[in-house]
């Protein structure tokens, strides 16, 4: 899924989408190359429209084909296929777990289901690509909860602002889905219409 150095490619797409790539040296480093950051990728329509689709790919750590299937699913449905995608990306449940604080990273969070850390609906769910429904409660299980990973949980959630899709349950140990997932457009590194666009052509 990622491939090459994560700071190289931050640099290569012009975006901070990694968290190694979060910090003031990067941030420097892009404003002294400006040029080279809109090079011969971002020379034409279909360039932009592909490194748009890259940035939304790497945030989310998918490979080309699942992100092309959650894409022409959502175009597929009709309507706002922009909004139908970002629901599609933000109801991942290794997405969940990161959007509610249990983890830092969308990296982590998908570790974190794979080895069996998280329940839905009160069931154990180890598939990272999961679609969360609303009314679903996704939590940490019971037996992994004096793990040193979720040793300072009460500090991490008094620091974490939750989306307005979700509450806090069980001491910051679960979240329920109150409603379907979105993202505000403000929010994102890369621009969802730009990548239909670039799957309709």
């Amino acid at each position: 899924m990622i491939t090459g150095p994560k700071y190289k490619i931050c640099k290569r797409l012009g975006a901070a989408i990694f968290e190694k790539c979060q910090t003031q040296k990067f941030q420097l480093a892009m404003e002294r190359a400006p040029r080279k950051r809109s090079g011969k990728r971002g020379g034409s329509d279909y360039g932009a429209q592909l490194i748009e689709k890259q940035k939304a790919r790497f945030t989310y750590g998918l490979s080309e084909g699942q992100f092309s299937r959650y894409v022409f699913e959502a175009m597929g449905k009709g309507g706002d296929s922009a909004a139908s995608l970002m629901g599609r990306l933000e109801s991942r449940l290794d997405n969940v777990v990161y959007r509610a604080g249990f983890v830092r990273t969308r990296r982590a969070a998908r570790q974190l289901v794979s080895h069996g850390h998280v329940m839905v609906g009160g069931k154990r769910m180890t598939i990272p690509s999961h679609r969360v429904e609303v009314g679903d409660v996704v939590s940490i299980r019971p037996e992994s909860r004096n793990s040193p990973l979720f040793a300072n949980r009460q500090e991490q959630v008094a620091e974490t602002t939750t989306p307005a899709w979700m509450t806090l349950e069980e001491g910051g140990m679960g979240v329920t889905i109150a409603s379907e997932p979105t993202v505000a457009t403000s929010e994102l590194q890369f621009s969802a219409p730009v990548i239909i666009q670039f799957y309709s052509r």
